[in-house]
């Protein structure tokens, strides 16, 4: 083989690995699960301290139905009770407080739980939670009823920082 040949198949060679390392990355990294109409994209989670008793669960959830539907809650065997929450500003104050009939999805629509908005809160957890981890839990909505999910606990790498992320959780 001459060099420039050798240097070529090399070249090509890497270029493939590198095209097959990045599509298992993105394939590992989302995770979608399905429901009646309903696609839910990507639950994660953040890692906790280990004396605490809540997290935030975050996710999509895209509506390709015709009629309205609604997550009402959910459960998990990693925490004792999961709601459904906003985050409202208070005083200047930004604080959580559940949404007492569930979160619309109207159809045709996506809604974003993320930080600093809506979010599923998982409350009485059993354990800390810890990156890489995966946290079986299960949603509910009014119509399509309910979803076996998994949580990626993870880093929120793509969150600006803001005062909503390291504000204290004033609960109710």
């Amino acid at each position: 083989m001459t060099t420039v040949v050798r240097d070529i198949f090399v070249f090509i060679t890497a270029a493939i690995f590198v095209a097959a390392s990045l599509l298992v990355a993105t394939i590992a990294g989302a995770h979608e699960f399905k429901v009646g109409t309903l696609d839910i994209g990507h639950p994660w989670s953040r890692p906790t301290p280990k004396d605490a008793n809540i997290a935030g669960g975050y996710l999509t959830i895209t509506n390709k139905g015709k009629t309205a539907d609604r997550l009402i809650g959910g459960t998990s065997p990693a925490a004792s009770q999961i709601e459904v929450h906003e985050v409202v500003d208070v005083d200047g104050m930004a604080k959580t407080r559940p949404l007492a009939n569930g979160l619309e999805i109207k159809p045709g629509k996506t809604v974003e739980l993320k930080p600093g908005a809506y979010r599923i809160l998982l409350m009485g957890l059993k354990e800390p939670f810890l990156i890489g981890q995966k946290v079986k839990g299960t949603l509910v909505f009014e119509k399509a009823g309910p979803v076996d999910i998994i949580y990626n606990v993870e880093e929120n790498v793509g969150a600006a920082v803001s005062g909503v992320n390291s504000v204290a959780h004033k609960h109710h």
